[in-house]
């Protein structure tokens, strides 16, 4: 297992090509995480498809451009990947696309994800298909073809996004439930097939976190349930995450961690 023996030795991720699916918003979680992976050194390719942000109410057109120089800013390399993750080949194509403008990756956070409301007497197939393919299928196939391209050795990571189906139910939300709460199950499974090759995989559930899509409302009604006396922030996820791609997170496979302020 790699260690880190002392600040001395630089950034923890310096010279690691990290992969960062969905983060074409600069409030959403999936910025906070290039960030912090910049910050520990990381280079990174990540991925944005705008049509969708705009679908769900949340498009900021100015945020991956902003993002990425941002990231440049912070003194690495940085790239942006417009793909839209419902497609089967897109997942190649990003991994792809990291190889050829990075380098071979060593870390993949699948971030991106696509919700809208359902329930029990709105569902159909065209809904489900649509959750399937970008919060599990695209999950699935970015993290096999990490795995098979790893060329193997200690600091192998993948990190997938969850939400806390497995804490209590999601009424109204049933496709969304459904594809994320699969998400653990994959993770588990894999975890004990890619560890031989050095790669631990694991899952993070943010809790309900402020991205800009909550409403005052909403914002007072879940207030009270956490004890630390706030709301997520995106800072928060992406701070764990750091800690998983990183030397010090290597004996740690096969998890679902909540960093959710003890929301309940």
């Amino acid at each position: 297992m790699e260690t880190r023996s002392s600040a001395a030795a630089g950034p923890p991720l310096a010279g690691k090509v990290a992969v960062v699916t969905g983060a074409g918003r600069r409030g959403g979680i999936g910025a906070a995480i290039c960030r912090a992976l910049a910050v520990d050194g990381a280079d990174i390719l990540f991925t944005t498809w705008q049509p969708a942000d705009r679908a769900i109410g949340l498009d900021d057109p100015d945020g991956p451009a902003a993002l990425l120089s941002e990231l440049r800013g912070l003194g690495g390399r940085a790239e942006e990947l417009a793909v839209d993750l419902s497609r089967p080949e897109a997942p190649e194509a990003v991994l792809a696309a990291a190889r050829e403008r990075l380098g071979p990756p060593a870390i993949l956070v699948n971030n991106a994800a696509w919700s809208t409301r359902d329930g029990y007497e709105r569902l159909d197939a065209a809904t489900l298909d649509a959750h399937y393919a970008v919060n599990l299928r695209a999950t699935a196939l970015l993290a096999v073809g990490f795995a098979r391209g790893y060329e193997g050795g200690g600091g192998g990571r993948i990190v997938n996004l969850t939400s806390g189906q497995d804490r209590g139910p999601m009424p109204g939300e049933l496709a969304y439930a459904a594809t994320k709460g699969a998400i653990v199950a994959f993770t588990r499974t894999l975890a004990v097939e890619v560890g031989p090759k050095g790669i631990t995989v694991n899952a993070v559930n943010p809790g309900p976190t402020d991205t800009g899509w909550m409403d005052d409302g909403l914002k007072r009604e879940l207030l009270p349930r956490f004890p630390l006396g706030r709301l997520g922030r995106p800072e928060d996820a992406a701070r764990l995450i750091a800690w998983l791609a990183g030397p010090d997170a290597g004996w740690v496979t096969g998890q679902l961690i909540s960093s959710e302020g003890g929301f309940s």
